[in-house]
């Protein structure tokens, strides 16, 4: 009876034992199954990792203003796996160091172009990629950059979109036309109204003489309208098509005597800001970046300037809105292994949202939407018709995209100040312009 009982008592433990054993490895399997192992981690962070990607944008100066990190920022928040790393240059030295990161290889996606005529430059040596398909497949409709973005259209290929841009308009003092009971400048003046209007308001003798015209001593002020029509270049074949309008100036500044003397404001190096804030000259020709300047200068009590803004002025066979200036295009590396984000990114900084930011931070953009031209004009010390003075249709580069244009300007530049210092005639200097830029053709 007793081995009876140990035998049950035995099989009980046992039993026990065994389901015991059961119930941990049932436990086991369980804890195994609910947590990963190290190795599906990794996998999932490899794949995080692949598809984060850090653009490199080169730029200059990105630190003097906050336009770039805030930018950045904005394109970050819509595109969160692309984050934006800029290679900062100082502008000084930013086009000679692009140049050695481009022909280095540097792994270097986008890029801003500091001297837009160097673009041409970029294109032979194959390192700006074509973002036609891009443009195409966003739709993106070229007209609205007013002109501009046709600059970087090379063999039919897109190399370039523009970005922001600076170009000239029309600055007067409203107390000298007041004094001359002439009615304010107009957005469609054309260059010959303009020099009648300079003899009218010209007044008075000596230091006290207040002169109707300020043309600058840059060989752009008076070259750039003779341009303003797109049909012709700085770089050609021919210059008689610039005669009228030298011919304008020199008789505003010989005859009239309504515009300052171009030896004075040489040899006296008389920077254009002078005369126009200190209230000596009615109208000036001059690039929409003045108008920070002026405000600045108002607000730091160091000028009263009572100051209007028109379009510029425009010839007789053009329709208003014409006008001249540069601008800043943005392209991609030929090398890029993003492509594709490096055109987000592009597209992100040269759309009508950014256009409309640029405007809040004092600059003007390349698409002028009417919400950037409200911007512009409700900043602070802003005069009234800003918005409608800066409403053009068509820009025209001041220095083309094409071979040989620094050592053309230097040609013109030269040949402009003996014929405005009055050591040759119109003729002559326009002849040395067709001769020496031949040579440099050549």
């Amino acid at each position: 009876m007793l081995k009876k009982i140990n035998v049950l008592i035995l099989c009980i433990i046992l039993a026990t034992s065994l389901f015991a054993g059961c119930g941990a490895k049932e436990k086991d399997q369980a804890d195994t199954e609910k947590k990963p192992t190290s190795n599906v981690s990794e996998n999932d962070n490899t794949k995080k990792e692949e598809k984060e990607i850090k653009l490199k944008v080169a730029v200059w100066d990105n630190s003097a203003t906050s336009v770039g990190v805030d930018l950045a920022a904005k394109f970050t928040e819509k595109y969160p796996n692309i984050k934006v790393d800029y290679i900062d240059v100082s502008s000084s030295e930013y086009t000679n160091k692009l140049s050695i990161m481009l022909n280095g290889g540097a792994a270097l996606d986008v890029f801003y172009i500091k001297d837009a005529d160097t673009s041409l430059s970029l294109y032979k040596k194959g390192q700006l990629y074509d973002m036609t398909s891009y443009a195409k497949e966003s739709n993106i409709d070229l007209s609205k950059y007013n002109g501009l973005a046709e600059n970087f259209q090379f063999n039919g290929g897109l190399y370039g979109m523009p970005f922001r841009t600076d170009y000239y308009v029309l600055y007067y003092n409203k107390d000298i036309f007041d004094a001359a009971n002439e009615p304010y400048p107009t957005n469609d003046m054309t260059w010959d109204e303009y020099a009648e209007i300079a003899a009218r308001i010209t007044a008075g003798e000596g230091a006290n003489k207040k002169y109707g015209v300020l043309t600058h001593t840059w060989s752009d002020c008076v070259q750039n309208w003779a341009i303003q029509d797109g049909k012709n270049t700085k770089i050609a074949d021919d210059y008689t098509f610039m005669k009228p309008y030298y011919d304008r100036v020199l008789k505003m500044q010989n005859d009239d005597k309504s515009a300052l003397d171009y030896a004075t404001l040489r040899t006296s190096n008389i920077h254009y800001s002078g005369p126009f804030l200190n209230g000596q000259v009615g109208m000036m020709p001059m690039g929409s970046w003045f108008m920070s300047m002026i405000i600045n200068k108002k607000s730091a009590g160091e000028t009263d300037i009572n100051w209007g803004v028109a379009t510029l002025p425009h010839d007789a066979s053009i329709e208003a809105g014409y006008t001249v200036g540069a601008t800043t295009p943005v392209a991609m590396n030929a090398n890029s292994k993003n492509k594709d984000a490096a055109w987000k990114f592009i597209e992100f900084v040269t759309n009508e949202g950014a256009a409309n930011y640029l405007a809040s931070q004092g600059m003007v953009p390349s698409i002028l939407t009417d919400e950037a031209l409200s911007t512009i004009a409700s900043a602070e010390g802003m005069p009234e018709g800003v918005a409608e003075a800066l409403a053009v249709k068509n820009i025209v580069l001041d220095r083309p995209i094409t071979e040989n244009v620094l050592e053309v300007s230097k040609i013109m530049g030269e040949e402009h100040g003996l014929i405005m210092f009055g050591e040759i005639s119109v003729e002559e200097g326009l002849n040395n312009m067709k001769k020496r830029v031949a040579e440099i053709k050549k």
